[in-house]
């Protein structure tokens, strides 16, 4: 019965870190070039989405259908890292921006990783 426990989302602590990745995300792509709207703002928009909703999806699911999505969520955690080098990069972003949420980026991965272990 231990692969049947479901879990409340709004209460996992890697949830809310995604949701505030996200909304820092949201903060910085407002001022993005226009001609990136499509293309790295819309990937980064995207990969911190994916954060918290995997995790949404998945607290749904079984343990181990759980894992399975905490994996994807990862993912996108580690895209996105990706992605701010590369803000970064074009000076899109500052260091200290760049350095804030990737601090909130390596934080979320080894919460999740750790969540994700207790699963299994």
């Amino acid at each position: 019965m231990s692969g049947k426990k479901r879990h409340n989302h709004k209460n996992l602590k890697i949830w809310l870190l995604g949701i505030e990745i996200a909304k820092d995300i949201s903060d910085i792509l407002v001022l993005f070039p226009k001609h990136e709207q499509y293309d790295l703002s819309s990937q980064m928009n995207k990969s911190s989405i994916s954060i918290s909703s995997n995790i949404a999806e998945g607290s749904s699911r079984t343990d181990k259908s759980f894992s399975h999505f905490i994996d994807i969520s990862l993912g996108s955690s580690f895209e996105l890292a990706t992605q701010l080098i590369i803000a970064r990069h074009k000076n899109y972003i500052d260091d200290n921006t760049h350095q804030t949420i990737e601090n909130k980026l390596e934080e979320f991965q080894r919460m999740a990783m750790g969540f994700q272990n207790g699963l299994q």
